[in-house]
C-alpha cells in the first residue's frame, strides 16, 4: 500500500526525477550535510512546535500550515521547549542577519536563525525538503539532515511595475507570497512613469488618476511583505519618465513644452525642468511623504533614459542655468538637479538609489553620465555595459546592485516567438539557461566585487497587463536569479538546477501561479 501511494503521488506531482530531501532545494543552500540515522516522524497528537521568541509567531504559524499542506496533520504550538520536538529559535550569536540552521534527527527538528527573518527562511527550506522527498513526506517522515546556510548577497530583489499596468493590492500580495518561497528580500515598486502616478500624495492629491494605491493600502502591502522578510523599496522616476506628473502640473516641464499636450499613457519623452523652483518644492513634499510611508532605508529616484537633447537643450530656463554654471553639455545639469533631489532624500534619513547611466548607452563607455555622489547606490542594467559599470563603481566607491538586461530583465521573451505579443519593441530574448549563467560578480576577484550588494530581476510593465502575465514572465527565470543572489558559485550547477526546478514549478502551478514550462531545456532523444 505504501509503494502504491508513493507512485501515485509521483504521478500526480508530474515530475519523474530522483526523490530525496535535496531534490527541490531552490536556491541551493550553501552547506548541506547528510546525516545517517532514522527519520523524524511527525505524529498527530504528539508532535508540537515551540517558538523561542514572540516575534516568531508568524513563522510558527507558517510552519503549521506547511505541515498541514504537505502531511495533512495539525500540529499545535507548545508553551514550553520540553514539550515540543520541533523548536524555532532566534540565536543572535549567529553571523549575518539571514543566517539560519536546520538540524533534523530522529528525535526532533531545530530551526535557528540570527533573526526572525532568518528563521523564516529556514521554514521555507523546510518546505522544500518536504516537497522534494515526496515518498517520505507521504509517510509523515523527514530524513535527517544538517543545513547551515546564509546568502551570498544581502540585496535580492524583484521589481514590479504597476505604473505601466496597475496591479491591485491582492495581486501584489500574491506576488510577494511567491518571492518569499525563494528567499527574495526586496520588492521594488516602480510607482510613477509616463503611464501613471500610482501613489497617493496627500499634499498633492491631483497627482493620482483612476488606479492608484492609497497610503493605507501601501502600508498594508509593506506590513504583509515585512512578515515574510521582504522590504518594499519605492521608485519615483525623475527627471524623465514624468508625463504623469506633468499632466497634473504642466508648469513643471521645460519652457518649449508649455503648450504641448501631456496625455498620460500616450505622451513620452518629456522631462522635468532642471531650472524650475516649483519642481523642487513639490518633490520635497513628495519625498517627505514617501519617506514617512516606507520604512525602507532606500528610495529609488530612477535617473534613467533622460531625453536631455529633446528637453534641456531647448529650454530657455535650462540653457540659462547652463550658461550661469559654465556647463558645456546639457547632461551636466543632472549635477545640480540631483544635488537638490538627493538632499531631500538625505534630510529624511534615507539612502538614494539610481540607475547607472554612462556616457554612452552602448559599449564602449568609459565614465558616468554625471558624477554620482558616493552615498548613491547604483543599479547596472544596460545590456553589455555592466563590466564598465562594475569597474567605475568600484573606482568611485558607489555600492552596486546587479540587474543586467541580458540576464535579469524578466520582461524580455524567454524564447524566440514567445510572449509578449503586444507592446513588444523588439526585445531581445533572455532564456532560462542564460539567466542561470549569471554570476553577479562577473568573475572578478573577491576584493573587486565587495561593493556589490546584490541582484534584481525587473518586470517592466509595458507588456505585462496583469499579475498572471507577471508571474509567467518571472518563473522559472526568477528561480535562476534567486540562486544567483543566494548561492555561492561553487554550489551552483546547471544540471542540478534543471532537476530541482521541476518540483518547484509543479508546486507553483498547484498554488495557482501562472508559470512558463521550459520545455526547451529537455534533451529530446
Amino acid at each position: 500500500m505504501k509503494i502504491y501511494t508513493c507512485l501515485c503521488l509521483l504521478f500526480l506531482a508530474g515530475y519523474l526525477v530522483a526523490q530525496n530531501n535535496t531534490s527541490a532545494l531552490l536556491p541551493m543552500p550553501n552547506q548541506i550535510t547528510s546525516v545517517k540515522g532514522k527519520p523524524f516522524t511527525v505524529r498527530s497528537g504528539k508532535t508540537a512546535i515551540y517558538m523561542g521568541q514572540p516575534e516568531l509567531q508568524f513563522t510558527a504559524n507558517t510552519l503549521q500550515n506547511i505541515l498541514y499542506d504537505r502531511m495533512q496533520v495539525e500540529i499545535p504550538l507548545a508553551s514550553e521547549s520540553g514539550h515540543a520536538d520541533i523548536r524555532l529559535l532566534i540565536d543572535p550569536a549567529m553571523d549575518g542577519k539571514e543566517h539560519y540552521r536546520i538540524e533534523i534527527t530522529s528525535k526532533g527538528i531545530t530551526i535557528s536563525g540570527a533573526t526572525a527573518g532568518a528563521v523564516y527562511y529556514g521554514i521555507m527550506t523546510m518546505d522544500q525538503l518536504l516537497l522534494g522527498d515526496a515518498c517520505a513526506t507521504a509517510q509523515k517522515e523527514i530524513a535527517p539532515v544538517h543545513i547551515d546556510d546564509a546568502p551570498r548577497f544581502s540585496h535580492r530583489a524583484l521589481m514590479l511595475d504597476p505604473a505601466r499596468h496597475f496591479l491591485p493590492v491582492n495581486d501584489v500580495k500574491f506576488f510577494i507570497d511567491q518571492m518569499a518561497r525563494y528567499k527574495y528580500n526586496i520588492l521594488q515598486l516602480h510607482l510613477t512613469d509616463d503611464q501613471g502616478w500610482r501613489v497617493e500624495i496627500k499634499k498633492h492629491p491631483k497627482l493620482v488618476g483612476k488606479d492608484y494605491y492609497t497610503q493605507e493600502q501601501l502600508a498594508e502591502i509593506i506590513q504583509y511583505a515585512a512578515q515574510r522578510n521582504i522590504e518594499v523599496i519605492p521608485e519615483l522616476d525623475i527627471p524623465g519618465h514624468t508625463v504623469a506628473i506633468l499632466a497634473a502640473y504642466p508648469e513643471l516641464g521645460c519652457t518649449h513644452t508649455d503648450t504641448l499636450p501631456k496625455i498620460v499613457g500616450k505622451t513620452t519623452d518629456l522631462m522635468l525642468c532642471a531650472n524650475n523652483e516649483k519642481v523642487y518644492s513639490i518633490y520635497q513634499d513628495i519625498i517627505k511623504e514617501i519617506s514617512s510611508l516606507f520604512p525602507s532605508d532606500y528610495i529609488h529616484l530612477g535617473g534613467d533614459e533622460a531625453v536631455i537633447e529633446k528637453n534641456w537643450t531647448k529650454c530657455t530656463r535650462c540653457q540659462a542655468m547652463m550658461k550661469e554654471l559654465g556647463y558645456q553639455k546639457a547632461s551636466q545639469l543632472m549635477i545640480p538637479f540631483f544635488s537638490r533631489m538627493l538632499s531631500f532624500v538625505q534630510e529624511n534619513d534615507k539612502t538614494p538609489i539610481l540607475w547607472c547611466e554612462l556616457n554612452n548607452i552602448y559599449p564602449p563607455a568609459n565614465d558616468y553620465l554625471f558624477p554620482y555622489p558616493k552615498n548613491v547606490t547604483l543599479v547596472s542594467w544596460r545590456g553589455g555595459l555592466t563590466p564598465t559599470c562594475l569597474e567605475l563603481t568600484r573606482k568611485h566607491g558607489n555600492p552596486l546592485i546587479m540587474a543586467p538586461g541580458e540576464y535579469a530583465y524578466l520582461d524580455y521573451p524567454q524564447l524566440k516567438g514567445d510572449f509578449p505579443e503586444f507592446n513588444n519593441w523588439g526585445m531581445p530574448v533572455t532564456t532560462l539557461e542564460k539567466s542561470y549563467q549569471f554570476d553577479p560578480g562577473y568573475g572578478v576577484s573577491a576584493e573587486d566585487q565587495t561593493h556589490i550588494t546584490g541582484v534584481m530581476g525587473t518586470l517592466w510593465g509595458e507588456a505585462i497587463r496583469d499579475i498572471n502575465r507577471a508571474t509567467y514572465m518571472a518563473y522559472p527565470r526568477a528561480f535562476a536569479l534567486a540562486e544567483a543572489g543566494w548561492t555561492q558559485m561553487k554550489s551552483r550547477n546547471w544540471e542540478s538546477f534543471k532537476q530541482r526546478l521541476y518540483p518547484n514549478l509543479t508546486n507553483l502551478m498547484k498554488k495557482g501561479v501562472s508559470v512558463r514550462v521550459p520545455f526547451e531545456i529537455v534533451d529530446r532523444k
